[in-house]
């Protein structure tokens, strides 16, 4: 019988996906990109039985060109040094622009300096002690370490800075390398910030909370510091983030309970690659390529920007037809109409809608009518 047997648990289940790899922790990066594709069944359960998504992609044969050059970082350790330089003058500069710190309120408390060990435990006692008001329980944490639940798994998280002030509203700072020219950024490297200061946010709330202070202490305004006009001088904006944290939420929400999806999967699946002694996997290309076919992906053209498993992904997408392959706003309004060959069926009136699909095939068809009309 197909399933979850009920004398396994979820987090069992999970662990037998996984198989005898290792779990991979998480970071912001990769809990950001939880939030770039919430519907994709495929990635919601790799990622809660913490598999290596890259390891797999690159045994299948699709390796994912993830990463930034050296130069890219190199120039983003250099920019945020500039940032950070002089116990954070320039940073506090930018802040006093879009926060109104006052000079009064500064002080400034390398977290890092304690030691890695005690940086978690450390953090914790400074937050408990700025939420309390103490005076001299400082303005700009720099190099906090937070935590946050990830399907069972903690995951640890190092914001660039986080700042607070006297009235009662911590901020996360966010620091990257792009480019604001002449007032605008790439909307893609802003949206991908959001998401990453959106994880930081839900950790910094969550640690609160569990101090039994109010999480919504911490603002769902982030500071975005970016060089202006390709030189070094920085300058800070202000990006809200609710979206991006209502998202995140849902995801990990989703994550913590797959015993629906779980439940769908036959007792065998398995996305074990099976590592050698070398830590290389060995297990049959084709072997876990059948396993993986046997969920569901949600495939869109920004996964090529977020997910280790893309191409891979791509390419089922691209041998099914799938109307995936058009973008998630066209996918979403063909609603029903899950290929290519599907849609342009019920467009030219050669296939009859089924259920449901009446409202979609009309409008199909005035899209095939005014395009023949217009070329002719």
């Amino acid at each position: 019988m197909s399933g979850l047997r009920r004398e396994d648990g979820p987090a069992h289940r999970l662990d037998a996906l996984r198989g005898t790899t290792p779990p991979k922790p998480h970071d912001a990066r990769a809990i950001a990109a939880l939030a770039a594709n919430p519907g994709c069944a495929r990635r919601a359960l790799m990622d809660g039985a913490g598999v290596d998504k890259d390891a797999a992609a690159r045994h299948l044969g699709f390796p994912a060109p993830f990463g930034q050059s050296p130069f890219a970082i190199t120039r983003g350790n250099a920019f945020e040094a500039l940032v950070k330089a002089d116990g954070c003058a320039e940073l506090l500069r930018l802040l006093r622009e879009v926060l109104g710190l006052p000079v009064a309120e500064v002080a400034y408390h390398d977290v890092e300096n304690v030691g890695a060990h005690l940086r978690h435990t450390h953090t914790r006692a400074l937050f408990d002690r700025a939420a309390r008001g103490d005076q001299d329980a400082g303005t700009l944490f720099d190099h906090p370490l937070l935590s946050l639940e990830i399907a069972g798994h903690v995951a640890f998280l190092e914001p660039d800075v986080v700042a607070f002030q006297l009235s009662g509203r911590f901020h996360v700072v966010e620091i990257k390398s792009f480019a604001v020219v002449d007032g605008q950024a790439d909307p893609g490297a802003v949206a991908a910030a959001a998401r990453q200061a959106a994880v930081y946010v839900l950790a910094l709330r969550t640690m609160l909370e569990e101090l039994g202070h109010d999480p919504l202490t911490v603002s769902h305004d982030v500071v975005l510091v970016c060089p202006e006009n390709f030189a070094n001088r920085p300058v800070a904006t202000l990006v809200d983030v609710r979206r991006q944290l209502a998202v995140l939420r849902r995801q990990l929400t989703r994550m913590t309970g797959l015993d629906r999806l779980l439940a769908a999967l036959p007792d065998d699946l398995s996305f074990d690659l099976r590592p050698g002694e070398d830590g290389r996997p060995t297990r049959p290309v084709a072997e876990l390529a059948d396993a993986l076919h046997r969920t569901t992906a949600r495939y869109a053209p920004d996964c090529l920007s977020t997910c280790d498993l893309c191409f891979f992904c791509r390419d089922e997408a691209r041998q099914e037809g799938a109307s995936d392959l058009l973008g998630r706003q066209v996918r979403d309004e063909l609603g029903g109409v899950a290929s290519v060959a599907e849609a342009l069926g019920l467009a030219d009136g050669l296939r009859d809608p089924a259920d449901g699909q009446e409202e979609i095939a009309g409008l199909l068809r005035n899209a095939e009518r005014l395009r023949r009309e217009c070329l002719s």
